[in-house]
């Protein structure tokens, strides 16, 4: 069966998880708390978190956000039992900002990010995310619908880059997103190949990157070699690590007292950006530790709720292999 967009699935990671820490003490306290999903996709976390709020008697009202119509479109269907409870647009989560004049400026009782691609994305061939997939380099995830002239990464497809990016580029990249020790020699090969011919799909892409690594590294490679550039590709065409500072940096002073902001990544990067930001909020003091005394005015915002990130189980990683590389943070607005 060829999979679309109208017949994708997808299953949420570390869902009970997400539904336990959202549905707080204090949120059940509320008659009717508000939640922003900014990374609704299909709708699997809300559509839960909804119905257990139900379950209580309690309406709770979504904010959901997503750049990819198609996946909005499909969220929408999804939740119509919740008609009057959900406003859904599309935008990226970094510009949540932008909507909330139309919901008269609530202030969230619990924020969700699901920093993963949905299936919707992986597993439809004219995405161009996937290696295992013939199709066109694209890898937006808005396939292209939104244009912004102001983020340099909007304006490229994957096309884009890897027929363009120069050498230092295009390694950094690969080094840095992808954390690929084989970064100069993917870049060198992608660069003397596209020198014949414009690289123009996903499978070409893949087959250059298969044969750019050592022969001893492909025989003992758990995933295909394509895998890290893949992802590093993707991660720069959609300015994932910038969207996830803009949101963080601004997301705080949008929550409730008491207000509990989950975040599940699937990066080291974006992990350890999570990790940096929750412990500023936490922190009364973010001088430099040279500074003698502390200059920054700086009052502490949450509390850290994980000490370490909640993992998916094992049952739920053989259930769905996409889990296994998800970490799940939780940060409670001080009251």
């Amino acid at each position: 069966m060829t999979i679309t967009a109208q017949n994708a699935k997808h299953v949420s990671v570390l869902l009970q998880e997400v539904i336990q820490a959202l549905m707080s003490r204090e949120n059940k306290a509320c008659q009717n708390p508000w939640f922003l999903d900014g990374t609704l996709g299909l709708g699997g976390h809300s559509k839960t978190l909804l119905q257990e709020f139900s379950k209580l008697g309690i309406k709770a009202n979504l904010c959901g956000l997503d750049r990819d119509p198609d996946a909005l479109a499909r969220a929408d269907e999804n939740l119509k039992e919740y008609k009057e409870q959900c406003r859904l647009f599309e935008s990226d989560y970094a510009g949540f900002e932008t909507v909330l004049p139309a919901m008269d400026y609530p202030l969230f009782n619990g924020v969700l990010l699901d920093l993963g691609v949905s299936s919707l994305q992986l597993d439809v061939a004219e995405r161009g995310f996937s290696y295992h997939k013939e199709g066109p380099l694209n890898m937006r995830m808005d396939k292209g619908y939104l244009q912004k002239k102001e983020a340099k990464p909007y304006s490229e497809t994957a096309h884009s880059f890897v027929n363009k990016a120069d050498f230092a580029t295009m390694k950094q990249v690969i080094e840095k997103l992808g954390e690929d020790p084989q970064a100069g020699r993917i870049a060198r090969a992608i660069i003397d190949r596209r020198q014949e011919n414009p690289i123009e799909n996903t499978k070409e892409l893949a087959d250059i990157i298969y044969h750019a690594y050592p022969a001893k590294w492909r025989a003992t490679a758990r995933n295909h070699p394509a895998t890290r550039t893949f992802q590093a590709i993707r991660m720069y065409v959609n300015d994932e690590l910038g969207q996830l500072n803009t949101f963080l940096d601004a997301i705080i002073n949008h929550v409730a007292p008491h207000g509990v902001i989950a975040i599940i990544t699937f990066h080291s990067l974006e992990d350890r950006i999570v990790k940096q930001k929750f412990k500023e909020w936490a922190s009364d003091c973010i001088c430099p530790p040279h500074l003698p005394v502390c200059v920054c005015k700086h009052e502490k915002q949450a509390e850290i709720l994980t000490k370490k990130p909640i993992l998916p189980t094992k049952e739920e990683c053989l259930a769905n292999p996409r889990a296994s590389s998800a970490k799940l943070r939780i940060a409670q607005k001080i009251g």
